[in-house]
Order: C-alpha cells, then sequence, then structure tokens
C-alpha cells in the first residue's frame, strides 16, 4: 500500500514520524459522454457567454457570486495567500473520551503507520490511547487544505479520522415536519420491539452487501456485448507543409 502524506505525529516535546495510507478505496466507473449518432466523444471548452468565444486558459479568473450578477474576483496571487502554510505536522492539541466525537461530524478515514519497522514512539501512543480508551484531536495540513482531525487506535495500527468543521454541519432543526410528534401506542412499540429483536445479529458481517449497480456495470463491461461497442477513429490532422522558399527568407529577415 502506497503512503499519501508523511509527516509526523506531534504533542507536547513528542515527535512520531509517520506515514498516511488510504482507508477506503473508491471503486469508480469513469464514463465518457459521447454523441449517440455518431459515437464521438463530447468536449467541454471555456465558452465566453457574453463574447462567443472560446476562453484561453491564461484569461481565466475565478470569481464568487455575490447575486444579482455581481461576482467578486480573486487574483491568483491573492487565492496563493489564503492557502494554508504546508507543513508536515499532525499536531495534536487535546484528547477527548473515545466515543464522545458525534457521529455527525465525521467525514474521512485514513490509516496510519510508524515511518519505519518498530517505531517503539508509535506503538506506545498506540497502546496508551487503548489503555486509556482516549482519541487524539489535532490538526494538519494535506493537499493545500487544513483540517482537523482524530487519532485513535484500530487494529494494529492508528486510524486517522477528519472531521468537519463546526460550519459545515447543518442543525437538524432545520429539517421540517419533525416537530409534531404523533402519540406512539404501547402495542406499536411493543411489536416493533420484538421485529427488532428478530432481525438482530450477533455481529455484523457487511460483506453481504454488495454494490449491485458497480457489479452490474462490471459485469456489461467484461462481457462486451458487440452491440454496445462503438469505435471512434481519432481523425488525424495535418498540418501543411510549410513553403521552403518562404522560410528560407524569413530565416534570413530573423
Amino acid at each position: 500500500m502506497k503512503a499519501i502524506w508523511n509527516g509526523a505525529v506531534s504533542f507536547g516535546l513528542v515527535n512520531i514520524p509517520v506515514k498516511l495510507y488510504a482507508a477506503v478505496e473508491q471503486r469508480p466507473v469513469t464514463f465518457k459522454l459521447l454523441h449517440e449518432k455518431d459515437g464521438s466523444p463530447i468536449e467541454y471548452r471555456r465558452w465566453c457567454s457574453k463574447g462567443e468565444h472560446e476562453v484561453p486558459w491564461n484569461e481565466v479568473v475565478k470569481g464568487v457570486d455575490l447575486g444579482d450578477g455581481e461576482f467578486y474576483v480573486f487574483s491568483k496571487q491573492e487565492l496563493a495567500s489564503f492557502k494554508p502554510k504546508k507543513t508536515d505536522l499532525i499536531e495534536i492539541v487535546q484528547f477527548v473520551k473515545k466515543g464522545s466525537l458525534d457521529r455527525v461530524y465525521v467525514d474521512a478515514h485514513y490509516y496510519i503507520g510508524p515511518e519505519k519497522p518498530g517505531l517503539k514512539a508509535f506503538f506506545l501512543l498506540q497502546e496508551t490511547l487503548t489503555r486509556t480508551q482516549k482519541m487524539a484531536i489535532g490538526s494538519f495540513v494535506m493537499r493545500e487544505r487544513e483540517y482537523v482531525c482524530g487519532i485513535e487506535p484500530y487494529g494494529a495500527g492508528l486510524l486517522l479520522t477528519t472531521l468537519n468543521y463546526v460550519d459545515e454541519v447543518r442543525s437538524m432543526g432545520s429539517i421540517p415536519d419533525l416537530q409534531e410528534r404523533p402519540e406512539l401506542r404501547a402495542q406499536e412499540i411493543e411489536l416493533a420491539e420484538q421485529l427488532i429483536e428478530k432481525l438482530t445479529v450477533k455481529s455484523l458481517d457487511i460483506s453481504r452487501f454488495k454494490d449491485r449497480y458497480h457489479d452490474n456495470l462490471k459485469e456489461a463491461v467484461e462481457k462486451r456485448d458487440a452491440k454496445h461497442l462503438v469505435t471512434v477513429e481519432e481523425e488525424v490532422k495535418t498540418t501543411p507543409e510549410p513553403n521552403l522558399l518562404d522560410a528560407l527568407k524569413a530565416s534570413l529577415e530573423g
């Protein structure tokens, strides 16, 4: 497994060299948009809606829509100045009781491994967090973004979980139709509890659940039904041969 980030976990005067690994591997099926009539790939262009012409990258800027047709435009230098300073430290600032984190703040998971085999400080942190039932809370910068994270024991190593910021999490109070709670009869509750008990298992076997959409797509691609195959011949663009006499004259003039 290839590491996606190298650095150190830091708390107090302790620095533990570590590597970060993606805990989840997505299995996306990449679709290419084609023209139904001739199978040609669809192209997207940077099109100026006012001048009705294609815009080169060096003329593209980024702006925030303020509404009513008004935009606040940032320069590339200004945007670069806003980016967090690159660092190779996961700085732990506090510890909390394991399991006390509200699940709505959980974002993505990464495995943490030691930089080298037998790194004592790494396994000391893992063992101490296990014994104390604590989660470390810290922050770090990865791919030009600053993350707040939690670190806790997982298997033989550590699990880092990136967390959502407070202003990213919506309040459940904004969901309509939750305020009026109907009266529940004792018999209804009893039957619901019996049904839950009937479907309760000793341990979850997540492998029994399959992504059927992904599996069906994969199977269809592997079978390669001929009626669905489209071959698009790449158009060879020829450049006209320059006039030799003109080229020699231009060289002498230059």
